[in-house]
């Protein structure tokens, strides 16, 4: 069984034309080639998951530019990832990335290196970003609906035989959290 080159081209508005990357993938031998008219910030692209579909272990994928894939690293590196994994080789014209020879493997685990020193100093920013915060007296998260007050309200309110939904909805929370902050022992 034969390998195969499967194209992939995208554009993101009607008004673009698909031709100068159509012409490329004809030039690099593409057996079929799948087009989408679709914003490369969609993660479900139509004719791009048909492509997919269409690749087999051996096959390579081949795109004229990595942002028809794309738009951050990230991503870009866990597509061809997964297609590395599937036994699928990836090819882009234009940055002449090609997962199927050495050099081009090389050059992809130095991308994916980076992009993972990049995750890794964001993590470590956020770190310590949030350690400061703390420093100074503030916490993340959302603000409490129930505060003491309310909590007293509830009580007296509850305490009078007003019914649970009035009673939440009077202090604009939901029944649920009202029970979550007066459980039925404390009620």
């Amino acid at each position: 069984m034969r390998a195969h080159r499967i194209g992939y081209a995208r554009v993101s508005g009607r008004d673009q034309k698909l031709d100068l990357q159509r012409r490329a993938l004809r030039d690099a031998e593409c057996d079929r080639i799948f087009e989408d008219t679709a914003s490369g910030a969609k993660s479900q692209r139509e004719q791009l998951s048909r492509a997919l579909d269409n690749l087999r272990e051996g096959d390579t994928l081949v795109v004229w530019k990595l942002d028809r894939l794309g738009r951050s690293v990230k991503d870009l590196i866990g597509f061809v990832g997964e297609l590395s994994s599937r036994g699928i080789g990836f090819v882009s014209l234009t940055e002449s990335i090609d997962t199927t020879t050495a050099s081009g493997r090389f050059f992809f685990h130095v991308m994916a290196s980076l992009a993972q020193m990049e995750r890794e100093l964001m993590i470590e920013r956020t770190q310590a970003g949030l350690v400061a915060a703390r420093e100074q007296g503030r916490f993340g998260g959302r603000k409490r609906l129930m505060d003491a007050s309310k909590v007293t309200a509830a009580r007296k309110l509850l305490a009078q035989g007003m019914p649970a939904k009035e009673v939440a909805s009077n202090l604009g929370v939901s029944v649920p959290t009202l029970y979550r902050w007066l459980p039925a022992h404390q009620r």
